[in-house]
């Protein structure tokens, strides 16, 4: 069984640049905020889905299976049937194509799906090392033990390391995304030119985009608890220029190597969400 599925409505937060430390939302607040207009703007009830799904990797702790929590504060009911799904880079695309194959196949009706990631709220770790000596401090049992095991921390095991560092690298090749990239220019041939040259294209797109206010209806103003708001793309450099870009050096692979911090995509926070429907679907009662 096959039939045609529809995108009925969306809409996003902005894309917020992240911050030297945690930043004003976490995954779940980000889904939020533009969750909640969006089911406000339907002529249906918000629990009218058959389920959510979310795709979200930086899961924080106070938030686990985040599509289950957001589903409860944008008030979907108890009973709403909530996953979250992990696939890096592509999440928000796989809850999308996971709702597609659900509703395609008639298992389901109607799906809110979408993505949040909140990159500033990634956690800092410790090394191996130092878990292990944390773990045999706590399991001494008297004064003397306890004397013992202290006289053998090191400061290192007290140097936590960026979640995010370790999450954008590979543990199988051990590389991170900037040098992957780089094997990928060099396998394609694609030069530093091209790499400046496309990002100066994308910036100047994003801020004509802006100016001309065709992002009006798809971004949602995202409010902070500290009153701060926050309604466009920030990170957008209008006036960014290939001659500009060109001065940079690269980043992952000296001197020879083509990403830099001009031509990469930034360290961002931010959600979206779709309806996905049927043709058939009957959303019940108004709200």
């Amino acid at each position: 069984m096959t039939r045609p599925v529809f995108i009925v409505d969306g809409s996003r937060t902005p894309f917020i640049k992240a911050r030297s430390g945690p930043g004003p939302f976490t995954p779940v607040d980000l889904a939020v905020q533009c969750g909640r207009p969006l089911l406000a703007r339907q002529p249906f009830a918000p629990d009218a889905f058959d389920m959510v799904i979310l795709g979200c990797v930086n899961v924080i702790a106070d938030e686990m299976n985040p599509a289950r929590v957001a589903a409860l504060r944008l008030g979907m009911g108890e009973r709403m049937v909530a996953f979250t799904e992990q696939i890096n880079c592509g999440s928000g695309m796989q809850s999308i194509d996971t709702a597609f194959r659900y509703i395609r196949e008639g298992r389901a009706e109607m799906i809110f799906a979408g993505g949040a990631e909140s990159l500033s709220h990634a956690p800092l770790v410790f090394s191996q090392q130092g878990v292990r000596w944390f773990a045999n401090f706590s399991m001494a049992r008297d004064t003397m033990s306890r004397i013992a095991a202290f006289l053998k921390v090191r400061p290192s095991y007290f140097k936590p390391i960026i979640g995010l560092e370790r999450g954008l690298t590979d543990p199988i090749v051990d590389l991170n995304m900037g040098q992957t990239a780089e094997v990928v220019a060099q396998l394609f041939g694609i030069t530093r030119e091209q790499c400046d040259a496309y990002a100066v294209e994308s910036h100047k797109r994003l801020a004509n985009a802006q100016e001309q206010g065709f992002l009006k209806g798809e971004v949602e103003t995202a409010f902070a608890k500290d009153g701060k708001f926050y309604d466009h793309d920030d990170g957008v450099r209008p006036d960014s220029s290939v001659e500009k870009l060109a001065q940079l050096k690269p980043a992952f692979e000296r001197p020879w190597g083509k990403v830099t911090a001009g031509n990469s995509s930034q360290i961002t926070d931010g959600a979206s969400w779709v309806i996905v429907a049927s043709e058939d679907a009957q959303p019940h009662g108004p709200q």
